[in-house]
């Protein structure tokens, strides 16, 4: 009875002292993370792991009215209110939104931010985009991701021993090549959150975002429809592609009722997950 009690003690202290997963998702701009990744992030919160959104520029070009230094405050502001809402760290960039380029000064910026944050993941987008910033921070980060581990680049912070597993955010690019659906996650049961997190940034998705693209009618004038509204411009339903990701990481009978998904692409740089270790980075996926 007494070396029972003792295995159980053991294994409860194991998964006690158990270290929780540190992710990293970097965006261009300080909504890119929350579009991209808001859902997933929410389950590693609900989950007791750590979350951190990282936007390289300060978006102080994204409103049709407001710029500069006022915009860039407000925007830092809403992130703020994500962070409450979603539980996440999130940090912004003193770089211009729309003047961004993949310069060294601005790679040890990244590398930096991905080594202070000790990232186990890093999730960022990919390199074919219609938006130079996010293009530009796809290759930021990809020309980071083997420098996390240089102990002479960027000396005055530790570097890591072990080199993350780096994804891309979906996308629907083609050109070159198309994403590809290598993990999906189920976030139809954090769908409110995600959405109170994009709710978060009033200046994008109530004013700036509409007014860029033709649509300012569609934005309900009474804001407790917002979310609705939301749910239905800023969350797509699983496309073929993701369906099949999320059979293969879900099983059937739970993948047919999945609502709404996030999905990712591995990175061929840094460490190349088994199909184990992605259920151990992705515990959320059962």
């Amino acid at each position: 009875m007494k070396k029972i009690i003792c295995i159980l003690l053991v294994l409860l202290s194991a998964d006690i002292q158990a270290k929780p997963l540190r992710i990293l998702f970097i965006g261009a701009h300080p909504d890119d993370c929350d579009i991209k990744g808001g859902g997933t992030a929410a389950l590693y919160v609900q989950m007791g792991h750590e979350v951190k959104f990282l936007s390289v520029t300060n978006g102080d070009a994204g409103h049709q009215s407001q710029g500069g230094g006022m915009l860039a405050k407000r925007r830092i502001a809403e992130t703020r209110e994500v962070a409450k809402r979603l539980g996440v760290a999130y940090d912004v960039l003193d770089n211009h939104d729309g003047e961004l380029l993949p310069t060294l000064e601005i790679r040890l910026q990244i590398i930096r931010k991905i080594r202070e944050w000790k990232a186990d993941v890093v999730i960022a987008p990919r390199t074919n985009d219609y938006h130079p910033d996010h293009r530009y921070t796809g290759v930021l980060v990809q020309d980071a991701a083997f420098m996390v581990g240089v102990p002479n680049v960027a000396p005055d912070v530790e570097p890591l021993r072990k080199n993350p597993v780096f994804l891309y955010f979906q996308d629907n690019f083609k050109k070159p090549n198309p994403f590809q659906s290598d993990i999906a996650v189920d976030i139809t049961p954090v769908i409110e959150k995600k959405l109170a997190g994009l709710d978060a940034h009033q200046s994008q998705f109530y004013e700036w975002l509409p007014w860029i693209g033709n649509y300012e009618a569609d934005v309900p004038k009474d804001p407790s429809k917002y979310l609705e509204y939301l749910l239905q411009k800023r969350v797509a339903k699983p496309n073929a592609d993701v369906q099949k990701s999320l059979v293969k990481w879900y099983g059937e009978a739970k993948a047919a009722i999945v609502r709404y998904a996030e999905a990712f692409e591995i990175c061929e740089y840094g460490s190349q997950p088994s199909e184990a270790e992605i259920r151990t980075l992705f515990p959320m996926l059962k």
